[in-house]
């Protein structure tokens, strides 16, 4: 049977408000997520986790407009169908969209980025919506690639469809009001107005109280381990929505492609979903009740929660505990790199004068930086300062925001010296011949003395860039070129 103009105007008008959102204005930038645990964030200092009072798929908090000729009764009650009519409204998917678009990232399966599945939805978009509606549409594989760690290794993410983060984000938007008001107030994770930095802080406090013993608690490859069947379960008392259910269940059982070959999956919310952060949550959220319940201080971030104690032996009564939670969960406990241990061998804190607790950049971050910006400002890479200076810019200010709240102004002078006299030796470098050396640093202002001694050792790049190149490319030289300064 045929349908009415009505109803297939309603569904154009729906494929076009998909389409117009990543062709209108410009989004704003945001973050994806990444199953980032807070054994790291602890170590190298909080990691981004979204914006202050925002964070991705961040739904809002007024109903929109139904599409499907749905009342906004309809839209706000949790029983069966409601709320995905919720999440396929026009405006929440021109916002998902907009997330999505923003988020930018690389194809699915299908091998279709942005623009062309842009192009794609403005057609299929109809069917696609109808067989959502009708609890018939079956997510396609997830991609899987490989990304490696900071600390070593390999973490595994499954790539959707553009066409399926579309929806996923979608379905978060409107999800995440309901259930992220149930969660725990000791997680950080991936939720809207929370971050890491939140968690780095509560653990201060905690130390500073005297609960010095840490509980540091692993779980091995937690994202691809987590049991549907009790993951739907948790979700489903939490929400009545059979058909949300329905379709997050059949993400959680789409494949994965891998060479060429498509494998089916039993367990495991691989990371690359814009969902996957928020399932996390509904699973952990068990212990962290329960830990609330016994009174223990601890933080969570994503799959990695540390309990503070006062002692070595109380740590341990702690540690059989969490096994128990966890194997409640069918979740595996990493043995090696889990422990009962000292706060401050742990972790990025130390204790000043009067024995006050600060934060600091632990060791491992600080190398990484250095060899990150060394990989940035090659001397072989025969850019010019200004390119040079662009390509720092951006790294810099990241990773300034990021170790913002580490108490060592001394660590941030020296970070600052070393990375001018670095910039120094390259640009010494650039201008090779003692005779440019010389008539450049004069053109800088510099002194005839201080040129020609420069001028005199044109091999020794990285001696002569301390001392009489100081005053011809001071600190405010690089404030011109653009690079932020981290003290």
């Amino acid at each position: 049977m045929g349908e009415s103009p009505t109803v297939m105007n309603r569904r154009e008008k729906s494929a076009e408000a998909v389409v117009a959102a990543g062709m209108g204005r410009r989004a704003e930038r945001v973050e994806v997520h990444e199953g980032v645990p807070m054994s790291k964030a602890m170590r190298q200092m909080p990691e981004r986790s979204g914006r202050d009072g925002e964070v991705c798929g961040e739904a809002a908090r007024e109903p929109s407009s139904d599409e499907a000729r749905g009342s906004r009764r309809d839209t706000e009650g949790t029983g069966s169908g409601s709320l995905l009519v919720a999440a396929l409204t026009r405006e929440n998917l021109r916002r998902a969209w907009q997330r999505v678009k923003a988020n930018k990232g690389s194809a699915g399966v299908d091998g279709l980025d942005i623009e062309q599945t842009a192009r794609h939805l403005k057609t299929a978009w109809p069917d696609i919506r109808e067989r959502l509606l009708r609890g018939t549409y079956r997510p396609a594989p997830v991609r899987r690639v490989t990304i490696p760690k900071p600390d070593g290794g390999q973490r595994e993410l499954g790539i959707p469809t553009v066409t399926d983060r579309l929806i996923q984000q979608a379905l978060l938007q409107v999800l995440q009001p309901l259930l992220d008001p149930t969660f725990g107030e000791h997680s950080y994770g991936f939720r809207p107005g929370r971050r890491a930095h939140g968690a780095v802080l509560a653990a201060q406090a905690y130390v500073q109280s005297g609960r010095r013993v840490v509980v540091d608690v692993d779980l091995e490859k937690f994202f691809d381990r987590v049991n549907h069947d009790i993951l739907m379960d948790r979700l489903g008392k939490r929400i009545g929505d059979a058909a949300t259910l329905r379709l997050i269940r059949a993400y959680l059982d789409a494949g994965i492609m891998s060479e060429g070959v498509v494998l089916e999956r039993y367990q495991g919310t691989p990371q690359g979903g814009p969902l996957s952060p928020l399932l996390a949550n509904v699973l952990l959220d068990e212990v962290d009740r329960e830990l609330e319940r016994r009174g223990h201080c601890f933080a969570r971030y994503a799959d990695d929660c540390n309990v503070y104690v006062r002692s070595r032996k109380a740590g341990e009564r702690v540690m059989a505990l969490r096994r128990r939670l966890y194997a409640r969960l069918r979740l595996t406990v990493n043995e090696t790199k889990s422990a009962v241990a000292s706060a401050f061998g742990r972790y990025s804190l130390w204790v000043a004068k009067g024995g006050e607790i600060k934060r600091r950049v632990a060791d491992h971050p600080m190398a990484t930086f250095r060899q990150r910006v060394r990989q940035l400002t090659r001397r072989s890479g025969g850019r010019s300062m200004a390119e040079t200076a662009a390509r720092l810019r951006p790294y810099l200010l990241g990773w300034k925001a990021y170790f913002r709240l580490a108490q060592t102004p001394r660590v941030w002078r020296e970070l600052d010296e070393w990375l001018r006299h670095r910039l120094r030796a390259i640009q010494l470098k650039h201008w090779k011949r003692g005779t440019t050396m010389y008539r450049e640093l004069k053109a800088l202002g510099a002194s005839d003395d201080d040129a020609h001694r420069i001028a005199a050792n044109s091999r020794r790049w990285w001696r002569n860039s301390a001392g009489r190149l100081n005053r011809a490319m001071p600190i405010a030289y690089f404030d011109r070129l653009g690079v932020p300064r981290l003290s």
